[in-house]
């Protein structure tokens, strides 16, 4: 469903701006970043996608199953044993 609302532009500081209200926001998901792109004749404005959304829980998900565990050997040499002092 698209829904069109009528806007005016307005001054802020030395740039203009428009004000999004509430319903478009919601059906949009824009919270508080968007990115802004010219289209033809179009003013495009999206959320922000976020690339690490639900990583906590797929990551705790892993330690439940055990499935966290490295997948390179970490395989040391007669150097870390002679040259490192910890």
């Amino acid at each position: 469903m698209s829904t069109a609302i009528r806007t005016k532009i307005i001054k802020i500081g030395n740039s203009q701006g428009i004000r999004i209200p509430k319903p478009l926001l919601e059906q949009s998901g824009i919270d508080s970043e968007v990115e802004i792109e010219v289209q033809n004749d179009y003013l495009i404005v999206r959320a922000v996608k976020r690339s690490r959304i639900g990583w906590d829980e797929a990551f705790a998900k892993m330690a439940q199953r055990g499935d966290d565990a490295l997948l390179d050997e970490v395989s040391t040499t007669t150097w870390d044993h002679r040259e490192w002092e910890w």
